[in-house]
């Protein structure tokens, strides 16, 4: 079970919490990465993580599920003996956080700023996840924040982009919004 403040840090990644990706050259393939990723989640929900429903998570052959568990056990990301359950070693579970740290971090942004519906954000989010460079996950992250913090902004400027990008005008004329802000 993750602990209190790892806990907290995944659920809460704008609040003064950094992004930790790994250097280029530790990084894990996306196929890696996604088995970390869903490890991870069987292992909060259920205790302990099993090949078959790793296999029936990921939509793939048992076989894929136990050259991936060699290749991350080699890696020292997880504990793996054939047959048995899968943990994640400490390094595992880090890369893991981070994994899901990024992939939160972006379907927020494509969420919250971009208005995009869940469906997109999540497909986007699975995609990007294991490519974007740390410098922009923090980047995404403190501009969401800002965003929600600042007077000049917050929900009215991310509500008004939504109605932008879905009817192709501005709520409001320009003086008119920035009288409204200045008001609150």
């Amino acid at each position: 079970m993750p602990d209190t403040k790892t806990h907290s840090f995944l659920i809460h990644p704008y609040k003064g919490h950094t992004v930790k990706t790994m250097p280029p050259a530790k990084r894990l393939s996306a196929s890696l990465e996604d088995y970390l990723e869903t490890i991870f989640h069987i292992i909060a929900e259920k205790q302990v993580a099993r090949a078959k429903e790793i296999a029936s998570t990921l939509k793939v052959s048992r076989s894929s599920v136990t050259e991936a568990f060699r290749s991350l056990a080699q890696k020292g990301l997880i504990n793996y003996a054939p047959y048995e359950v899968i943990t994640l070693t400490a390094a595992g579970r880090e890369m893991a956080e981070d994994v899901i740290l990024r992939h939160r971090a972006l379907k927020d942004f494509f969420i919250k700023v971009l208005a995009v519906g869940e469906t997109v954000a999540e497909e986007g989010a699975c995609k990007i996840e294991h490519a974007a460079p740390k410098e922009i996950i923090e980047r995404l992250t403190q501009f969401v924040s800002f965003i929600e913090q600042c007077p000049r902004g917050g929900s009215d400027l991310i509500s008004g982009f939504s109605k932008y990008c879905q009817t192709g005008k501005t709520d409001k004329k320009c003086k008119e919004c920035i009288a409204h802000c200045l008001e609150k």
